[in-house]
Protein backbone atom coordinates (compact mmCIF):
# COMPACT_ATOMS: atom_id res chain seq x y z
CA UNK A 1 0.00 0.00 0.00
CA UNK A 2 1.09 3.55 -0.75
CA UNK A 3 0.13 6.61 -0.12
CA UNK A 4 2.29 8.67 -2.52
CA UNK A 5 0.75 7.27 -5.23
CA UNK A 6 -2.83 7.49 -4.77
CA UNK A 7 -4.95 9.80 -7.55
CA UNK A 8 -7.71 11.62 -6.20
CA UNK A 9 -11.18 11.92 -7.60
CA UNK A 10 -13.07 15.56 -6.95
CA UNK A 11 -16.62 15.32 -5.63
CA UNK A 12 -18.43 16.03 -2.40
CA UNK A 13 -22.20 15.86 -0.95
CA UNK A 14 -23.88 16.27 2.25
CA UNK A 15 -23.24 13.51 5.21
CA UNK A 16 -25.27 10.62 5.41
CA UNK A 17 -25.59 8.91 8.43
CA UNK A 18 -24.79 4.91 8.07
CA UNK A 19 -26.35 2.44 10.11
CA UNK A 20 -23.58 -0.64 11.09
CA UNK A 21 -24.34 -4.15 11.98
CA UNK A 22 -23.18 -5.96 15.15
CA UNK A 23 -21.35 -9.29 14.41
CA UNK A 24 -18.60 -10.70 12.26
CA UNK A 25 -19.80 -13.61 10.07
CA UNK A 26 -18.40 -13.30 6.30
CA UNK A 27 -20.94 -16.32 4.78
CA UNK A 28 -22.02 -15.19 2.07
CA UNK A 29 -19.28 -12.70 1.12
CA UNK A 30 -17.86 -14.64 -2.50
CA UNK A 31 -16.49 -11.56 -3.55
CA UNK A 32 -14.56 -10.46 -0.49
CA UNK A 33 -11.39 -11.79 1.11
CA UNK A 34 -8.44 -10.94 3.43
CA UNK A 35 -5.11 -9.90 3.36
CA UNK A 36 -3.17 -11.71 5.34
CA UNK A 37 -0.08 -8.94 6.37
CA UNK A 38 2.78 -10.33 8.49
CA UNK A 39 4.85 -7.26 8.98
CA UNK A 40 4.12 -6.93 12.88
CA UNK A 41 6.37 -8.87 15.59
CA UNK A 42 2.92 -10.18 18.08
CA UNK A 43 1.06 -11.94 15.45
CA UNK A 44 -1.18 -15.44 16.23
CA UNK A 45 0.63 -18.39 14.57
CA UNK A 46 0.04 -19.17 11.63
CA UNK A 47 -2.55 -21.77 11.86
CA UNK A 48 -4.04 -19.65 14.74
CA UNK A 49 -4.65 -17.27 11.82
CA UNK A 50 -6.33 -20.02 9.43
CA UNK A 51 -8.69 -21.02 11.70
CA UNK A 52 -9.44 -17.53 12.68
CA UNK A 53 -10.24 -17.53 8.54
CA UNK A 54 -12.12 -20.43 8.65
CA UNK A 55 -13.90 -19.61 11.65
CA UNK A 56 -15.38 -16.68 9.65
CA UNK A 57 -16.11 -18.30 6.55
CA UNK A 58 -13.20 -16.24 5.04
CA UNK A 59 -12.66 -17.75 1.86
CA UNK A 60 -9.87 -16.07 0.30
CA UNK A 61 -6.74 -14.92 1.27
CA UNK A 62 -3.84 -12.81 0.09
CA UNK A 63 -0.24 -13.42 1.25
CA UNK A 64 2.80 -10.93 0.61
CA UNK A 65 5.12 -13.55 0.16
CA UNK A 66 4.79 -17.38 0.31
CA UNK A 67 5.24 -18.40 4.02
CA UNK A 68 5.88 -21.57 4.14
CA UNK A 69 3.94 -21.59 7.94
CA UNK A 70 0.96 -20.48 6.64
CA UNK A 71 1.32 -22.36 3.33
CA UNK A 72 1.48 -25.41 5.51
CA UNK A 73 -1.52 -24.20 7.40
CA UNK A 74 -3.41 -23.84 4.52
CA UNK A 75 -3.40 -27.21 3.25
CA UNK A 76 -6.17 -28.87 2.62
CA UNK A 77 -8.25 -25.68 3.47
CA UNK A 78 -10.78 -24.39 0.76
CA UNK A 79 -9.34 -20.85 1.08
CA UNK A 80 -8.40 -19.29 -1.98
CA UNK A 81 -4.83 -17.49 -2.15
CA UNK A 82 -3.34 -14.98 -3.83
CA UNK A 83 0.26 -15.42 -3.05
CA UNK A 84 3.61 -12.46 -4.10
CA UNK A 85 6.33 -12.41 -5.62
CA UNK A 86 8.73 -10.33 -3.13
CA UNK A 87 9.84 -7.31 -4.81
CA UNK A 88 13.51 -8.13 -4.73
CA UNK A 89 12.73 -11.27 -6.23
CA UNK A 90 11.19 -9.72 -9.41
CA UNK A 91 14.87 -8.58 -11.41
CA UNK A 92 16.81 -12.48 -10.59
CA UNK A 93 12.96 -14.08 -11.81
CA UNK A 94 12.96 -11.62 -15.24
CA UNK A 95 16.54 -12.94 -15.97
CA UNK A 96 16.56 -16.42 -15.24
CA UNK A 97 13.86 -18.91 -15.96
CA UNK A 98 15.23 -21.06 -14.22
CA UNK A 99 15.21 -19.12 -11.10
CA UNK A 100 11.67 -18.57 -11.90
CA UNK A 101 11.24 -22.55 -12.39
CA UNK A 102 12.65 -23.43 -8.57
CA UNK A 103 10.28 -20.49 -7.15
CA UNK A 104 7.41 -22.58 -8.76
CA UNK A 105 8.68 -25.47 -7.93
CA UNK A 106 9.80 -24.49 -3.96
CA UNK A 107 6.37 -22.40 -3.28
CA UNK A 108 3.33 -23.64 -5.43
CA UNK A 109 4.05 -27.05 -6.69
CA UNK A 110 5.36 -28.35 -3.13
CA UNK A 111 2.01 -27.10 -2.05
CA UNK A 112 -0.79 -27.81 -5.22
CA UNK A 113 -3.42 -28.91 -5.08
CA UNK A 114 -3.80 -29.31 -1.20
CA UNK A 115 -3.40 -24.91 -1.37
CA UNK A 116 -5.63 -23.69 -3.56
CA UNK A 117 -3.83 -20.75 -5.43
CA UNK A 118 -5.64 -18.50 -7.54
CA UNK A 119 -3.20 -16.10 -8.70
CA UNK A 120 0.54 -15.20 -8.43
CA UNK A 121 0.95 -11.43 -7.86
CA UNK A 122 4.68 -10.55 -9.68
CA UNK A 123 5.33 -7.20 -7.58
CA UNK A 124 3.31 -4.70 -5.48
CA UNK A 125 3.16 -1.10 -6.41
CA UNK A 126 6.43 -0.95 -8.51
CA UNK A 127 4.77 0.85 -11.03
CA UNK A 128 6.60 3.72 -11.40
CA UNK A 129 10.13 2.34 -10.00
CA UNK A 130 13.09 1.10 -11.27
CA UNK A 131 12.30 -1.90 -10.85
CA UNK A 132 9.00 -1.70 -13.29
CA UNK A 133 11.09 -2.57 -16.42
CA UNK A 134 11.46 -6.45 -14.75
CA UNK A 135 8.10 -6.87 -14.50
CA UNK A 136 6.64 -8.51 -17.44
CA UNK A 137 9.66 -10.63 -18.01
CA UNK A 138 9.18 -12.06 -14.23
CA UNK A 139 5.82 -12.76 -15.27
CA UNK A 140 6.94 -14.52 -18.46
CA UNK A 141 9.39 -16.65 -16.67
CA UNK A 142 6.76 -17.40 -13.82
CA UNK A 143 3.81 -18.22 -16.43
CA UNK A 144 6.19 -20.83 -18.36
CA UNK A 145 7.07 -22.25 -15.36
CA UNK A 146 3.21 -22.92 -14.52
CA UNK A 147 2.84 -24.00 -17.93
CA UNK A 148 5.71 -26.49 -17.48
CA UNK A 149 3.95 -27.92 -14.29
CA UNK A 150 0.60 -28.05 -16.11
CA UNK A 151 -0.93 -25.51 -13.83
CA UNK A 152 -1.15 -22.11 -16.45
CA UNK A 153 -5.20 -22.23 -16.79
CA UNK A 154 -5.47 -23.30 -12.90
CA UNK A 155 -3.19 -20.61 -11.54
CA UNK A 156 -3.01 -16.84 -13.17
CA UNK A 157 -0.34 -14.62 -12.69
CA UNK A 158 -0.32 -10.74 -12.30
CA UNK A 159 0.84 -7.64 -10.89
CA UNK A 160 -0.60 -5.34 -8.39
CA UNK A 161 -0.36 -1.32 -9.25
CA UNK A 162 -1.88 1.48 -7.10
CA UNK A 163 -4.25 4.05 -8.75
CA UNK A 164 -0.63 6.31 -9.54
CA UNK A 165 -0.59 4.78 -12.70
CA UNK A 166 -3.26 6.68 -13.70
CA UNK A 167 -2.58 10.12 -15.06
CA UNK A 168 -6.65 10.82 -15.80
CA UNK A 169 -9.28 9.38 -13.77
CA UNK A 170 -12.08 12.13 -14.08
CA UNK A 171 -14.64 11.31 -15.29
CA UNK A 172 -14.42 7.87 -14.78
CA UNK A 173 -14.85 7.46 -18.99
CA UNK A 174 -11.62 9.50 -19.45
CA UNK A 175 -9.31 6.97 -17.52
CA UNK A 176 -6.19 6.59 -19.14
CA UNK A 177 -2.62 5.62 -17.81
CA UNK A 178 0.34 7.72 -17.71
CA UNK A 179 2.09 8.48 -20.50
CA UNK A 180 5.55 7.72 -18.93
CA UNK A 181 4.14 4.07 -17.85
CA UNK A 182 2.63 2.81 -20.97
CA UNK A 183 5.97 1.16 -22.22
CA UNK A 184 5.23 -1.13 -19.08
CA UNK A 185 1.49 -1.33 -18.84
CA UNK A 186 0.98 -1.69 -22.14
CA UNK A 187 2.71 -5.14 -22.77
CA UNK A 188 1.46 -5.98 -19.18
CA UNK A 189 -1.54 -5.45 -20.49
CA UNK A 190 -1.14 -7.30 -23.57
CA UNK A 191 -0.28 -10.27 -21.72
CA UNK A 192 -3.05 -10.24 -19.49
CA UNK A 193 -5.38 -10.19 -21.88
CA UNK A 194 -3.13 -13.10 -23.35
CA UNK A 195 -3.38 -15.23 -20.57
CA UNK A 196 -6.71 -14.69 -19.41
CA UNK A 197 -5.42 -12.83 -15.88
CA UNK A 198 -7.02 -9.99 -14.04
CA UNK A 199 -5.44 -6.82 -13.45
CA UNK A 200 -5.02 -6.40 -10.00
CA UNK A 201 -5.37 -2.96 -8.66
CA UNK A 202 -4.85 -1.46 -4.94
CA UNK A 203 -8.22 0.56 -4.30
CA UNK A 204 -8.11 3.15 -1.77
CA UNK A 205 -10.70 5.64 -1.17
CA UNK A 206 -9.11 6.70 2.13
CA UNK A 207 -6.45 8.03 0.51
CA UNK A 208 -7.99 10.35 -2.16
CA UNK A 209 -10.04 11.43 0.76
CA UNK A 210 -7.31 12.17 3.07
CA UNK A 211 -5.65 14.08 -0.06
CA UNK A 212 -8.45 16.71 -0.91
CA UNK A 213 -11.10 16.50 1.63
CA UNK A 214 -12.53 19.72 1.04
CA UNK A 215 -13.71 18.92 -2.53
CA UNK A 216 -13.64 15.08 -2.25
CA UNK A 217 -16.73 13.70 0.33
CA UNK A 218 -16.52 11.57 3.20
CA UNK A 219 -19.66 10.12 2.32
CA UNK A 220 -18.78 10.00 -1.23
CA UNK A 221 -15.72 7.57 0.03
CA UNK A 222 -17.74 5.76 2.60
CA UNK A 223 -20.61 4.29 0.67
CA UNK A 224 -23.29 6.58 2.34
CA UNK A 225 -24.57 8.92 -0.37
CA UNK A 226 -28.01 8.52 -0.77
CA UNK A 227 -28.27 9.76 -4.48
CA UNK A 228 -25.52 10.15 -7.75
CA UNK A 229 -22.74 12.07 -7.03
CA UNK A 230 -21.01 12.07 -10.63
CA UNK A 231 -22.50 11.37 -13.75
CA UNK A 232 -20.83 10.02 -16.34
CA UNK A 233 -22.57 9.92 -20.00
CA UNK A 234 -25.43 7.64 -19.39
CA UNK A 235 -23.73 6.21 -16.10
CA UNK A 236 -24.30 7.54 -12.50
CA UNK A 237 -21.99 7.05 -9.40
CA UNK A 238 -22.59 6.90 -5.86
CA UNK A 239 -19.80 6.11 -4.26
CA UNK A 240 -15.66 6.79 -5.09
CA UNK A 241 -14.56 2.94 -5.45
CA UNK A 242 -16.94 2.67 -8.37
CA UNK A 243 -15.62 5.63 -9.78
CA UNK A 244 -11.88 4.44 -9.03
CA UNK A 245 -12.53 1.08 -10.35
CA UNK A 246 -14.34 2.12 -13.56
CA UNK A 247 -11.68 4.43 -14.49
CA UNK A 248 -8.85 1.49 -14.17
CA UNK A 249 -11.42 -0.42 -17.09
CA UNK A 250 -11.08 2.89 -19.35
CA UNK A 251 -7.25 2.64 -18.92
CA UNK A 252 -7.33 -0.85 -19.94
CA UNK A 253 -9.73 -0.26 -22.96
CA UNK A 254 -7.87 2.37 -24.24
CA UNK A 255 -4.75 0.51 -24.22
CA UNK A 256 -6.78 -2.54 -26.12
CA UNK A 257 -7.61 -4.73 -22.99
CA UNK A 258 -11.43 -4.23 -22.89
CA UNK A 259 -11.16 -7.69 -21.95
CA UNK A 260 -9.22 -8.07 -18.81
CA UNK A 261 -10.39 -8.02 -15.46
CA UNK A 262 -10.17 -5.72 -12.88
CA UNK A 263 -9.44 -7.49 -9.06
CA UNK A 264 -9.00 -5.32 -6.31
CA UNK A 265 -6.22 -6.65 -4.74
CA UNK A 266 -6.41 -3.96 -1.52
CA UNK A 267 -8.54 -1.39 -0.26
CA UNK A 268 -9.84 -0.86 3.24
CA UNK A 269 -9.75 2.26 6.02
CA UNK A 270 -7.79 2.71 8.93
CA UNK A 271 -9.22 2.82 12.39
CA UNK A 272 -6.82 4.89 13.74
CA UNK A 273 -4.00 7.72 13.23
CA UNK A 274 -6.28 10.70 11.61
CA UNK A 275 -8.99 12.76 11.74
CA UNK A 276 -10.67 10.34 9.14
CA UNK A 277 -9.42 7.13 10.61
CA UNK A 278 -11.69 6.27 13.49
CA UNK A 279 -13.42 2.88 14.06
CA UNK A 280 -16.63 4.31 13.03
CA UNK A 281 -15.22 5.16 9.63
CA UNK A 282 -13.48 1.90 9.07
CA UNK A 283 -16.83 -0.59 9.64
CA UNK A 284 -18.61 1.73 7.64
CA UNK A 285 -16.19 1.60 4.47
CA UNK A 286 -15.39 -1.47 4.81
CA UNK A 287 -18.88 -2.99 5.68
CA UNK A 288 -20.23 -1.04 2.66
CA UNK A 289 -17.65 -2.62 0.41
CA UNK A 290 -18.65 -5.84 1.48
CA UNK A 291 -22.06 -5.39 1.31
CA UNK A 292 -21.40 -3.71 -2.74
CA UNK A 293 -19.36 -5.42 -4.42
CA UNK A 294 -21.41 -8.24 -5.59
CA UNK A 295 -23.36 -5.29 -7.64
CA UNK A 296 -20.46 -4.17 -9.84
CA UNK A 297 -20.10 -1.14 -10.75
CA UNK A 298 -21.88 1.38 -13.49
CA UNK A 299 -19.35 0.07 -16.22
CA UNK A 300 -19.56 -3.45 -15.20
CA UNK A 301 -22.90 -3.76 -13.83
CA UNK A 302 -23.96 -6.96 -12.10
CA UNK A 303 -20.42 -8.48 -12.12
CA UNK A 304 -18.71 -9.16 -8.94
CA UNK A 305 -15.85 -7.17 -8.04
CA UNK A 306 -13.11 -9.48 -6.40
CA UNK A 307 -12.07 -7.20 -3.38
CA UNK A 308 -9.38 -8.14 -1.11
CA UNK A 309 -9.73 -6.20 2.25
CA UNK A 310 -6.85 -4.69 3.84
CA UNK A 311 -5.93 -6.48 6.56
CA UNK A 312 -6.18 -8.91 8.60
CA UNK A 313 -4.90 -7.44 11.75
CA UNK A 314 -2.80 -4.39 13.08
CA UNK A 315 0.25 -4.60 12.01
CA UNK A 316 2.85 -2.95 14.64
CA UNK A 317 5.74 -2.56 12.65
CA UNK A 318 4.62 -1.20 9.20
CA UNK A 319 6.56 1.98 8.76
CA UNK A 320 4.88 5.43 7.81
CA UNK A 321 2.24 7.05 8.79
CA UNK A 322 0.22 5.92 12.65
CA UNK A 323 -2.71 4.91 9.95
CA UNK A 324 -0.18 2.56 8.29
CA UNK A 325 -0.13 0.40 11.50
CA UNK A 326 -4.21 0.36 11.84
CA UNK A 327 -6.15 -1.07 8.58
CA UNK A 328 -6.50 -4.38 10.79
CA UNK A 329 -10.31 -6.12 10.99
CA UNK A 330 -8.55 -7.84 14.16
CA UNK A 331 -6.06 -7.00 17.00
CA UNK A 332 -3.24 -9.35 17.38
CA UNK A 333 -5.11 -10.90 20.48
CA UNK A 334 -7.75 -12.21 17.39
CA UNK A 335 -10.54 -9.98 18.86
CA UNK A 336 -11.88 -7.73 16.35
CA UNK A 337 -11.17 -4.39 15.99
CA UNK A 338 -14.46 -3.11 15.30
CA UNK A 339 -18.15 -5.30 14.55
CA UNK A 340 -18.79 -6.06 10.82
CA UNK A 341 -20.91 -8.25 9.05
CA UNK A 342 -19.66 -9.94 6.14
CA UNK A 343 -23.38 -11.75 5.50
Amino acid sequence: MSTSMTSLFIFSMPFVVFLLLPCLDVAGGQSIGVCYGMVANNLPRAQEVIDLYRSHNIGKMRLYSPSHNALEALRGTDIEVVVDVPNENLQEFASSSSAASAWVDENIRRYWPSVRFKYIALGNELIPSSNAQFILGAMQNIYRALESAGLKDRIKVSTAVSMGVLKTSYPPSEGAFGDDLLEYLVPIARFLASTGAPFLANVYPYFSYLGDPSDISLPYALFTASSVIVRDGSLGYHNLFDAMVDALYSALERVDASNVEVVVSESGWPSQGSSAASHENARTYNQNLIRHVHKGTPKRSGRPIETYLFAMFNENQKPGAETEQHFGLFYPNKKPVYTIDFS
